[in-house]
């Protein structure tokens, strides 16, 4: 004859908590980050240009047309 299975009782997990001064200096990292990628994509360029020449426009051209930024 077959035992029954007894349940094991396990403790309930406690969600992690994860202090703001630990999350705030990536989070302001990513938002600069975010901010000189959509720069870049969208208005580096003509008289908002920081580089000379064509190399970031070409760069970032595909880019600029997926996400609806005007650029020719």
């Amino acid at each position: 004859m077959a035992q029954a299975a007894v349940p094991i009782p396990r403790p309930r997990s406690q969600p992690l908590q994860i202090p703001l001064r630990e999350v705030l200096p990536w989070a302001i990292f990513g938002a600069v980050l975010s901010l000189l990628l959509l720069y870049f994509v969208g208005a580096e360029q003509g008289a908002f240009s920081v580089f000379g020449g064509q190399f970031v426009h070409e760069f970032v051209h595909d880019g600029r047309h997926l996400l609806g930024f005007p650029c020719h």
